[in-house]
């Protein structure tokens, strides 16, 4: 269902991409005036109903734009469920042209652009991996988007943080962040690790164990208990060594 679902998609945006790219505007022109019949007006009369006539498709045109939008949308969506990162990320970036304000679609492209950095390997064994760099700031920039559009969006706020923990070792951008996030939603287990993972970073090892507490206290996983046990004892041996 999903594979005929993307074809049919595809399909549908391939063809807009034809119509909507590489035509002249005289050449749109004779097709409104072959199928709205309108010719040169000249009178008041003739000018009025040339107006109307186009104006409706106007709003044709903004109405098949923004299902374009909203097909990239899904698309992309559907590439993620297949793990096909790359091809998800060009999607929300088009769905990007006609949607500019959606945070949704930028916590997307930051989510994608996570995957392809992984997957980034330095193929040229140079030392420095560019291009990985450049999908996280990609990432990081999309997240921060998306945060600016809604601060109160979660998902973005743990999903640079993330970023900033793991992988551009910038703890201290996200502790704010976080703390920001467990104001919202308190029970996010998953926030709570990076944000302790953040604190022992910056060496704030009180803060770090008080995190691991309050995880221990709040998940009814003994394997999330057991994990964040663990991890409290690293910091306090940690804490007694300095």
């Amino acid at each position: 269902m999903k594979k005929s679902f993307i074809a049919v998609v595809a399909a549908l945006l391939v063809i807009a991409g034809f119509t909507g790219c590489g035509v002249s505007n005289k050449s749109i022109i004779r097709m409104q005036k072959l199928e709205e019949n309108v010719g040169s007006p000249t009178t008041v009369e003739e000018l009025k109903e040339a107006i109307e006539k186009y104006q409706k498709r106007v709003a044709d045109v903004q109405i098949a734009q923004g299902q374009i939008g909203i097909w990239y949308k899904m698309l992309g969506t559907r590439y993620v469920d297949k793990k096909m990162y790359g091809e998800a990320l060009k999607c929300f970036q088009e769905a990007l042209k006609i949607y500019p304000d959606n945070q949704n679609l930028y916590y997307w492209v930051g989510v994608c652009a996570g995957y392809m950095a992984k997957a980034s390997l330095d193929y040229n064994a140079s030392g420095t991996n560019e291009v990985r760099y450049n999908y996280l700031k990609l990432a990081e920039d999309a997240y921060l988007t998306a945060i600016q559009i809604d601060d109160r969006y979660v998902r973005a706020l743990y999903g640079v943080s993330v970023l900033y923990v793991w992988y551009l070792d910038e703890p201290e951008k996200a502790i704010p962040l976080l703390e920001k996030a467990l104001t919202i939603e308190k029970r996010n287990i998953e926030a709570m690790f990076v944000l302790a993972r953040a604190y022992y970073m910056t060496y704030d090892f009180d803060k770090a164990v008080a995190m691991y507490d309050k995880i221990i206290s709040t998940t009814k996983s003994e394997k999330t208990k057991a994990n964040a046990e663990e991890n409290k004892k690293i910091v306090l041996d940690e804490s007694y060594q300095n």
